[in-house]
């Protein structure tokens, strides 16, 4: 099965064909490659109020089920992916400290 033409919108970045789902642990948007894919790791499924929904594919529930499909995090494979934030690993300021120690 494959999404529907009007579920169809494009990357911001790369310009490839997406669709949004929201992911069925936690109901958040997630971007999903349109083109079905047997090497994905999601599968999606059309909800019954037209919604897309998406779950991943692990080892306790690795079987695609009837009206389900195969597809790729568009995360995973985007030419042009976001830059990533940084873990704050560099030399850290302090301020608002106290001159002088607690009193109690």
């Amino acid at each position: 099965m494959k999404p529907a033409r009007h579920q169809l919108t494009h990357c911001r970045r790369c310009q490839a064909p997406i669709i949004w789902c929201l992911t069925s642990a936690n109901g958040r948007r997630q971007p999903v490659n349109f083109e079905p894919d047997d090497t994905g790791n999601v599968a999606v499924s059309n909800g019954a109020d037209g919604v897309l929904y998406v779950r991943t594919v692990t080892a306790a529930r690795p079987d695609i089920k009837p009206g389900e499909w195969q597809a790729m995090p568009h995360h995973a494979t985007c030419k042009l992916p976001p830059p990533r934030r940084s873990g704050g690993g560099g030399q850290r300021t302090t301020s608002g400290v106290r001159p002088s120690p607690w009193q109690r």
